[in-house]
């Protein structure tokens, strides 16, 4: 019988929940959540699973060992005490990662220069020499969480987050990641026959993510993972592994349809889709959502709207909000459409009663999804 190991798969918070059944259904035991993420237990095809097949997780953590702590040398002896050379080479380079809630320690940079320096000391006593640091392109990644008693040190099996999929061309940061992007796309509910549109699909994440759990794609196909770097790595088993998902892959058009404004985005969109093999399964169209109709009498409507930081894009932002709750009211009969955003002003301002709002987190950002159930004529309750 295959080593099970501790593992916990981080991911957006308000996401928590859908990644439990995700994570059950590509083979987790015990999985239990816990705010940003889920601790789960797997073998490495548990593990390679999750890695390739998570629409919802950020990294997936092998959990190496915990230790109570008080100070910095208390995380030094724990980390000095594990056998970091059974799990990869000294020709490797590490880079260390720490997060903390209510730790009593004073500087985090401090302990995670420790946790280093435990490393390539456990290193230099049992092989002679040391990894390098490498906190750009590391080949292997360490983390430690430090709650208020405990310290918890895991090995990183993802390497780059998992929200990179690979498909990305524009290299500039997307206002939203592909991870909370699949996790919108799911709290919707749409059943990937429907038609789903989003009417500002900027670089198109939204519809590319929506568009890639319908034809049971798996996420991480075209990307590399840390897993592959580690001693413990079983390329057989990852290959069965990874044929086997892939095996369950589609190819058809789809009813989803991404539209945007503007035309340079648009561009980008449609770089995106093509790198992410999805040309003939979604259409791009440029078109101005206050003004541009329905593509079907009924379906599922997705969006992130602009929200604005400075003043003036708030002023402007008053202007669009009621308009845009006029447009689906104008366009969109007869179809579920959730708007998220970051904005709290957006709820009073398109003048809709939402049936549902479900907290999200964007980064540290505290977001909602808005649902608005669209009826003709007026859209408050009863």
């Amino acid at each position: 019988m295959s080593e099970r190991f501790d593992l916990f798969a981080t991911c957006p918070r308000g996401l928590e929940a859908l990644l439990v059944d995700e994570l059950v259904a590509l083979g987790a035991l015990d999985a239990r959540a816990v705010p940003g993420g889920v601790a789960f237990r797997g073998d490495l095809a548990a593990c390679y699973s999750a890695n390739l097949g998570s629409r919802f997780a950020t990294r997936v953590l092998l959990r190496l060992g915990a230790a109570p702590y008080r100070r910095e040398q208390d995380v030094y002896d724990a980390a000095l005490a594990l056998p970091w050379p059974e799990w990869f080479g000294e020709r490797q380079t590490i880079r260390v990662d720490v997060n903390a809630t209510r730790s009593p320690l004073k500087s985090l940079d401090f302990a995670t220069l420790r946790i280093k320096d435990a490393v390539c000391d456990r290193f230099r006593a049992d092989r002679g020499s040391r990894p390098d640091v490498d906190t750009r392109t590391p080949d292997v990644r360490i983390h430690c969480y430090l709650d208020a008693k405990q310290a918890m040190l895991y090995l990183d099996t993802s390497g780059e987050p998992l929200y990179k999929r690979g498909y990305r061309k524009d290299t500039a940061e997307a206002p939203l990641r592909e991870n909370l992007a699949a996790g919108i796309v799911a709290l919707t509910g749409w059943d990937g026959a429907e038609p789903l549109l989003d009417p500002m699909c900027g670089t198109g994440t939204l519809v590319i993510e929506a568009a890639l759990r319908a034809l049971a794609i798996p996420p991480g196909h075209a990307r590399g993972f840390g897993f592959e770097r580690l001693r413990v790595h079983d390329a057989k088993l990852w290959k069965r592994v990874r044929d086997a998902m892939l095996a369950k892959r589609q190819s058809r058009p789809l009813p989803v349809f991404g539209r945007d404004r503007y035309g340079d985005e648009l561009k980008k969109a449609e770089r995106n889709v093509e790198a992410a093999g999805l040309s003939g399964s979604i259409e791009l169209k440029q078109a101005d959502v206050l003004e541009s109709g329905a593509p079907a009498k009924d379906g599922v409507l997705v969006a992130n709207p602009p929200y604005g930081v400075r003043l003036g894009e708030k002023n402007e932002l008053a202007e669009f909000y009621p308009r845009l709750g006029d447009a689906l009211k104008r366009h969109y009969a007869g179809w579920r459409c959730f708007l998220f955003s970051g904005d709290p002003q957006l709820a009073k301002l398109i003048r809709l009663h939402p049936s549902r709002k479900t907290p999200l987190y964007n980064g540290a950002l505290e977001c909602r999804l808005y649902e608005y159930r669209m009826v003709a004529g007026s859209n408050r309750a009863r």
